[in-house]
C-alpha cells in the first residue's frame, strides 16, 4: 500500500517531520511517500496564505497519483484544499484536521484543539462546524508562529504546554487534538506526560487511510465531488484546467 503525504507549505523541514511522524505509525505493508509543494508560502497561517497554498498541493496529488500513490493526505490543519483534492483526485484523499477529530470523539466526549496562532482559530472553529463537532470541541492557541516548532530555542513547547493544561482546567477536555502538523513529533511526549489521549492528525490520517485502501473505498464521483468539467483556464493558471478523464488524473502531463 502506498500513501502519499504532501505539506503543502514549501518547508521541507517540516516534510521532514512529518514524514517521520507517519513512518511510526505506517504497517509493516504501508510505504509512506512524503512530497513537499513547490510553490506558495512557507507557512499557512490564516486564510490568505491557504489560498495560495492550494495549486502547489494540488500539482503534488496529481503527480503523485500518477505515480501510483493508493491514498493521500493533505497535511495542513486547515485541511487546505481539501475538496478540491477529492475532487481532482480519483484515490482517497484525506485532510489531517478531519482525520483528527474523527479519532479524538472515539476516545473521549470532549476535547480541545490547540493550534498555533490566534488567526487560526476562526477557521479551525469553521472546520469543527463542518466535521459536526462544535458541541463537543474547544479551539485554542498557543501563540505559536508555525515555523517556530522546528525550533527547539523558540520555546514554542513552553507555550504549548501551557495551553494544554488551560484545556484540561478550563475546558475540562478530556483529550487533546494537536492543531498543527508541525506538532506531530509531540504526541506521544504530551500524552504520557498529561495522561490523556493527545491526537496527532498525521499519524490519525495514516491510520484511515490504510482502513480505506483496506477496504476498497474511495471517494464518491456522484455530486460534490464528481470530476470537473474539461474547460480552459486562463493566464497562469492555463495548466491547471481540468481534461477529460485519463490515467487517473483530471489534468494531462505537462
Amino acid at each position: 500500500m502506498r500513501i502519499l503525504l504532501v505539506n503543502p507549505n514549501t518547508t521541507a523541514s517540516m516534510t521532514t517531520l512529518i514524514e517521520s511522524a507517519a513512518q511510526s505509525v505506517a504497517g509493516p505493508a504501508t510505504t509512506i511517500s512524503a512530497r513537499t509543494s513547490r510553490m506558495g508560502p512557507v507557512s499557512i497561517e490564516g486564510y490568505y496564505d491557504e489560498v495560495f497554498a492550494v495549486p502547489g498541493m494540488l500539482i503534488e496529488i496529481a503527480e503523485g497519483e500518477r505515480a501510483g500513490a493508493d491514498a493521500a493526505i493533505i497535511a495542513c490543519f486547515d485541511d487546505t484544499g481539501l475538496d478540491a483534492a477529492r475532487a481532482m483526485a480519483s484515490i482517497p484523499v484525506l485532510g489531517i484536521c478531519e482525520a483528527a477529530v474523527a479519532t479524538a470523539a472515539t476516545v473521549a466526549q470532549r476535547f480541545s484543539v490547540v493550534t498555533t496562532l490566534e488567526r487560526s482559530i476562526m477557521p479551525v472553529k469553521g472546520l469543527m462546524h463542518r466535521y459536526g463537532m462544535s458541541d463537543r470541541a474547544t479551539v485554542r492557541a498557543a501563540d505559536i508562529p508555525v515555523l517556530s516548532l522546528d525550533d527547539p530555542s523558540s520555546g514554542a513547547l513552553t507555550k504549548l504546554r501551557i495551553e494544554i493544561e488551560r484545556a484540561l482546567t478550563d475546558d475540562q477536555a478530556e483529550a487533546i487534538v494537536l492543531g498543527c502538523a508541525g506538532m506531530a513529533d509531540l504526541a506521544r511526549q504530551l500524552q504520557d506526560e498529561y495522561g490523556v489521549p493527545v491526537v496527532d492528525g498525521v499519524s490519525a490520517a495514516v491510520k484511515l487511510a490504510e482502513g480505506l485502501v483496506a477496504l476498497g473505498l474511495r471517494t464518491s464521483k456522484r455530486g460534490a465531488y464528481a470530476t470537473p468539467l474539461a474547460k480552459p483556464y486562463m493566464g497562469i493558471l492555463a495548466s491547471f484546467a481540468p481534461q477529460s478523464p485519463k490515467n487517473n488524473s483530471v489534468w494531462t502531463e505537462t
